[in-house]
């Protein structure tokens, strides 16, 4: 197996050290950093990964799993560079580009200081990830015609954008939060109140379309006869020398002052969001929960229930998990999750795994699958068969190999 992630990372170290447990040879990897600077000097796929990759390792196509982009500072800033490089005709010296996101030139962007929890510019960001994949998927398919993707390239930039997500979702007949009405011209704060006010919808999420783990989520509601408003949000914001800055917080925070609120849903509308209805989730005990169920193969394996006193369940905000029989799920509950979301992996079959994110509403519970994570195999502290996530995935591959790569 060839694995193009970030070497040092939590979930590459986890993935080598499953594979030595399962008796595999362990992956050989690619760190994103050296490809993507070697891009940058104008090198190819080629000339990053070397010779090691060319040789020969038995009867049968490879395969290719790419792995999360995050949590490496280097990586970050080539991939807001590369961004930049597929510009979008942005006014000389202005730190804008015409959708009104923040735009870095890629000489800056490689030259950040990092800053912990700060969010710099995540349209461009998303941008730069887009172009990595499409050519990822470009130059693997000329150099090794039958070498297969453990998840495809185009459905891990589908997976990444919650507004393209959702739609293929429903497409596909999977329910999905409803979308508030005319959201995709939305652009700033007073364009979403004049949106919630005309739908009658009064309460809703805003996510960041390209954000994951909590980050950019604001949960936002409206009195439409006081004006009143609330939003309670993982974002902080700073200002300095005339310009605001935005951070994940790594814990909640509540605005209810109207130029706040302004500033934090101007700046996440610009940088691309997907709005949706506020549904009440399901609770436990007075805590609302959802779950996330990872899918590989076609099977659905581990779970994980989050729960919340908050609207926002993401485990990077601390938010307690279980367990589902820990937490008391019935079986009834947990069979609604599992079935959306192997019907959710069933619209990407060019993919094999992910961690869909599942939540029941109402009084007799319907399932809405909330995301879908390409990366989200890393779960800490479960188990299905006896197994870790990544050594359940190997011993999945090893049993029936995927196109019969070798792994």
């Amino acid at each position: 197996m060839m694995v193009i992630g970030n070497p040092d990372n939590r979930r590459t170290e986890d993935m080598q050290q499953a594979r030595r447990r399962c008796g595999l040879k362990p992956a050989i990897v690619l760190p994103y950093a050296r490809l993507l600077q070697t891009w940058r000097s104008g090198g190819s796929l080629a000339d990053a990964a070397g010779q090691e990759w060319w040789e020969p390792r038995g009867d049968g196509p490879v395969l290719v799993r790419l792995d999360a982009p995050g949590e490496d500072w280097t990586v970050e800033r080539e991939l807001i560079a590369l961004g930049a490089a597929e510009g979008l005709g942005q006014e000389k010296d202005s730190n804008r580009d015409p959708a009104g996101s923040m735009f870095i030139a890629a000489e800056d962007a490689l030259s950040m200081e990092y800053m912990w929890g700060r969010i710099y510019a995540p349209r461009q960001w998303f941008r730069g990830w887009k172009a990595c994949l499409q050519r990822l998927d470009e130059e693997v398919q000329e150099l090794w015609p039958s070498a297969r993707f453990l998840n495809e390239p185009k459905d891990i930039a589908i997976m990444f954008d919650k507004r393209k997500c959702q739609r293929h979702l429903g497409d596909h007949g999977i329910s999905v939060p409803p979308v508030l009405p005319q959201s995709e011209h939305v652009r700033s704060y007073a364009g979403l109140r004049a949106a919630m006010l005309d739908s009658g919808m009064h309460r809703v999420f805003v996510k960041l379309a390209s954000g994951s783990g909590a980050s950019g989520v604001v949960a936002y509601q409206l009195n439409p006869r006081t004006g009143a408003e609330i939003a309670v949000t993982t974002v902080g914001m700073e200002r300095s020398a005339g310009e605001t800055f935005f951070y994940n917080e790594g814990r909640l925070r509540r605005y209810t002052s109207g130029e706040d609120i302004e500033t934090l849903l101007d700046w996440l509308c610009a940088e691309g969001a997907r709005i949706e209805r506020w549904m009440p989730k399901a609770t436990l005990e007075g805590r609302s929960y959802d779950v996330r169920q990872l899918v590989a193969g076609g099977l659905a394996g581990h779970a994980i229930v989050r729960l919340s006193r908050t609207p926002i369940t993401n485990l990077h905000l601390r938010n307690e998990r279980m367990l589902p029989k820990a937490a008391g799920l019935s079986e009834a509950r947990m069979e609604r999750v599992r079935t959306a979301a192997m019907a959710t992996m069933s619209a990407f079959p060019n993919s094999w795994s992910a961690g869909i994110d599942v939540m029941l509403s109402g009084s007799e519970p319907r399932a809405y699958v909330l995301d879908v994570n390409p990366f989200g195999d890393l779960l800490y502290r479960v188990e299905w068969n006896g197994l870790g996530t990544y050594e359940w995935e190997m011993e999945l591959l090893r049993k029936e190999p995927l196109h019969q790569c070798l792994i």
